[in-house]
């Protein structure tokens, strides 16, 4: 069949039988004699088939609105969603902590300002913002300079204390990737710093910055050494307080930069603070860990909260969706001791909210590959009352190119060889369907190395057979379900 593509485009339940023996393949409608170009549409396991997946494919389609179940495939396989978890954290972060809320991030005085000398340590307290960049750090420090503040006699504290401190996301990713860092209630430019290089002569020069468009201020917190290797690319150890990486000589080129985690985020936010300071006439001394009470002196506020997620769905970052989740899980039951007891918590929360019995989430995210949740427990989270509401106008729109052009409301979700999208579309007859589709063959990713996972060998060409099998169904639903 003609093959369409998706473009992004602008931003914008009944359950299952509960038995052992649930179907397995389609449940294929009756069709009207008329409907020629239902009657047309190809059979959804001779579409799983042609794909050649290898490993497990499930997914449901359903009534957006009355949660009625249309099709099915696999529908109470426990399947890893990779990032499609985001859609499930968006809601969990929204119907818990409500759509207006904000991530607040204070400079908090313990003693007076005389004669623009701080007579006591400035705070930097965290709230968890994770969209705080340099600039928003370098508007608090310009609201120190308004209250009068010119040199800090105490300490400059960092308190990322209102969320856990949490090292990385998944501990089975490689070091390196900035899609893994570190998360904690301080949270500054996604807690990832710029790694650039330029060949001089036989050496290289390299800088360690926390760039934004307005500012590149260098830091200390994190460091980079040229090593004389070819591979790994490269390492990490932590020294003390401070994020110590190499890089291997022969990987480097000419020049060139890339992201890197940051595993000691109030401590990079503290390191970027007093540069920031500095720059608005105000000394302070070096940033150390710590917590103290006093009189707010200047305060940064992120956006609304559905704002929040609706780029987190766009773009999805895994530090926002963790940020979110254990907020969320906080507002519930307290602060959580760690992302897997918030995940727990999610996964709890997810049963109560739809009756479904199989979500296990082990992050917020999705990039912990041993997440589970069927596509059935999916389907009826989209299709609880309100949900639709909520979660559809944040979910970014996708385009299968026609014709007839099919926009679809989804969250995409990749891992190595595992492949997810669920959200919402119109039928050609305007119904709104509710679908979870889902892919992973299991068994291949789980025999990749740690240096097979950032570009494993047929990870690409699994993936374009994963996604075409997604838009193969979708155009099959818009053209069978009236």
């Amino acid at each position: 069949m003609q093959r369409r593509f998706f473009l992004t485009g602008a931003l914008t339940t009944a359950a299952l039988p509960a038995c052992a023996n649930a179907p397995e393949t389609s449940a294929r409608p009756t069709l009207k004699p008329a409907d020629a170009l239902a009657r047309s549409a190809p059979a959804a396991d001779r579409l799983v088939g042609e794909a050649q997946l290898g490993g497990h494919v499930g997914f449901v389609v359903a009534d957006a609105r009355t949660g009625e179940v249309l099709e099915t495939y696999n529908p109470i396989r426990p399947m890893p969603p990779a990032s499609v978890a985001k859609a499930v954290t968006g809601l969990y972060g929204l119907e818990t902590l409500g759509v207006g809320y904000r991530f607040d991030t204070r400079l908090v005085a313990t003693g007076p300002i005389q004669n623009g000398r701080l007579e006591g340590d400035l705070v930097l307290v965290g709230g968890g913002d994770p969209a705080l960049d340099s600039d928003g750090l370098h508007d608090l420090a310009g609201q120190a300079k308004a209250a009068g503040l010119r040199e800090v006699a105490g300490r400059l504290l960092v308190d990322g204390g209102a969320l856990p401190a949490i090292d990385r996301i998944d501990a089975t990713q490689p070091d390196h990737v900035g899609y893994n860092p570190a998360v904690g209630g301080l949270n500054l430019n996604f807690n990832r710093v710029h790694f650039s290089w330029q060949r001089s002569g036989n050496s290289y020069q390299t800088a360690m910055d926390a760039r934004t468009d307005r500012f590149r201020p260098e830091v200390a917190s994190a460091r980079m050494r040229v090593a004389d290797r070819s591979l790994p690319v490269y390492s990490y150890a932590r020294e003390g307080d401070v994020d110590a990486w190499t890089v291997a000589r022969g990987q480097l080129g000419n020049a060139g930069s890339r992201w890197l985690p940051v595993r000691n985020p109030a401590l990079y936010a503290g390191d970027v603070l007093r540069t920031m300071l500095r720059s608005n006439g105000i000394t302070a001394p070096a940033a150390q860990a710590g917590t103290g009470q006093g009189t707010t002196i200047a305060v940064g506020r992120s956006a609304t909260l559905d704002s929040v997620v609706k780029s987190m769905l766009k773009f999805s970052t895994n530090l926002v969706a963790e940020v979110i989740g254990l907020t969320a899980t906080a507002k519930l039951s307290g602060r959580p001791g760690s992302l897997n007891a918030s995940a727990d918590t999610m996964s709890a929360w997810v049963g109560q909210r739809t009756g479904a019995r199989r979500p296990d989430f082990d992050d917020h995210s999705g990039l912990n590959g041993t997440t589970r949740i069927s596509a059935n427990d999916m389907v009826q989270l989209l299709t609880a009352p309100g949900a639709m509401g909520r979660l559809r106008p944040l979910l970014k729109e996708l385009t299968l190119e026609g014709p007839p052009r099919q926009p679809v409301q989804a969250k995409t979700g990749t891992l190595n060889f595992v492949s997810g999208l669920a959200g919402y579309f119109d039928a050609r007859s305007g119904r709104s369907l509710a679908f979870a589709t889902f892919a992973a063959d299991t068994d291949r990713r789980d025999r990749l190395s740690v240096a097979e996972r950032e570009q494993p060998q047929g990870g690409a060409a699994w993936g374009r057979r994963a996604r075409s099998l997604q838009f193969d169904l979708i155009e099959r639903w818009a053209a069978v379900h009236t």
